[in-house]
């Protein structure tokens, strides 16, 4: 599990804003436009908003500490939250390098923001794997606050022009012949404020609820496979489009049958007599029994290959095939009648059952050396 104070070189007492201090400084010395190429650079960055992202959310950071996991941060940055870098990152210049140049960037605008995507887990049986299913999921996620639309505010009462910097986003100091810009403290850059929070999402325009997602799984899915449900994730901030849900497939073992990629593999009992005479037997399936032909002198270990009857092929045409292994299996008890049979059939044949598995090796070599 990754050390997400570790990463920002924090304590785990670290006050907000020595959080936010210490992401800035990280990601402004690993952020990949200062570090073209260099894919050290760049994993390293990812990690610091990984870690950021989980740090600077209280509800986050208190799962963080308490179970050693983040709800949606690891399927966010799993999944291609890079996108969401270069707007951290740009949050950052305005802050630090406004302040010298005079606030060139201008006012911060709300920006429309794509939602996180979410990762589920889904364990499948090996039947459901084979043949497709359809699940029903809960998902917990934030998703577009009904009341407010959104806005953080309630209805009709929409956020006001900031007092402190007029709108700008920023305030200006003169010191001499020096101007110095900062970004807005009271509206944090984006030159408005919300002076009626909507009473049902808080201010935050989100609210956390559980939906329930339909998810079609196709045929001839198997362990590993990641199925994609587009805007199934977090809802996006100022109008931005919700996240992906990403659900990966888990498929148990089978009592019976083991997979090897689209093909199915069983072992099946069959009895010395069939093995000797010859039979037809029913053999299980993923579809139901099926006969096959036992052929007379059968040993133990033989492979039978049924075609067709194993796994369908992920989006394509077409199933892998059934190998059947049959083993002897050995009475282990065995009737008077049946053993006067069988020593009737081992003298017919010439075998001397009182013989040991040493006196067989020892008259093997003794006629060896005889020649």
């Amino acid at each position: 599990m990754k050390d997400y104070y570790e990463i920002l070189g924090i304590s785990r007492d670290a006050t907000e804003e020595e959080i936010k201090r210490a992401y800035r400084k990280l990601a402004l010395k690993y952020h990949p436009d200062r570090n073209p190429g260099d894919k050290t650079a760049e994993e390293r960055f990812k990690e610091i908003n990984e870690a950021y992202a989980c740090l600077s959310d209280p509800e986050k950071r208190a799962n963080y500490d308490r179970f050693g996991t983040a709800e949606g941060v690891g399927a966010d940055f799993g999944f291609g939250g890079f996108s969401d870098f270069a707007s951290n990152f740009s949050d950052i210049f305005d802050d630090i390098f406004g302040d010298f140049f005079g606030g060139f960037t201008g006012r911060r605008r709300r920006r429309a923001t794509k939602g996180q995507d979410l990762r589920y887990d889904l364990e499948i049986t090996l039947e459901e794997a084979v043949f497709g299913t359809q699940k029903r999921l809960t998902i917990p996620r934030w998703e577009t606050c009904h009341v407010c639309e959104g806005t953080g505010s309630m209805p009709g009462r929409g956020p006001v022009v900031c007092p402190t910097c007029k709108g700008a986003g920023h305030t200006r100091l003169q010191q001499g012949f020096f101007s110095i810009s900062r970004t807005c403290g009271r509206c944090n850059g984006t030159g408005s404020i919300i002076t009626d929070p909507c009473k049902e999402c808080k201010g935050h325009g989100r609210v956390k609820k559980k939906r329930v997602v339909t998810l079609k799984v196709p045929p001839g899915v198997d362990t590993g496979i990641r199925l994609k449900v587009t805007g199934e994730g977090e809802a996006g901030s100022y109008g931005g489009p919700p996240g992906d849900l990403y659900v990966m497939i888990t498929v148990k073992p089978h009592p019976f049958f083991k997979r090897k990629g689209n093909d199915l593999h069983c072992e099946v009992p069959i009895s010395f007599v069939q093995a000797a005479l010859g039979a037809e037997i029913e053999v299980p399936t993923i579809d139901g029994n099926a006969k096959i032909t036992i052929p007379a002198g059968t040993p133990s270990g033989r492979v039978f290959h049924l075609k067709g009857k194993g796994v369908p092929r992920l989006g394509s045409y077409g199933r892998g095939d059934q190998y059947i292994t049959v083993y002897i299996d050995v009475p282990k008890k065995l009737t008077p009648r049946q053993r006067e049979l069988l020593k009737e059939f081992a003298e017919i044949s010439g075998e001397n059952t009182s013989e040991t598995w040493m006196d067989k090796i020892r008259h093997l070599f003794n006629h060896k050396e005889a020649k």
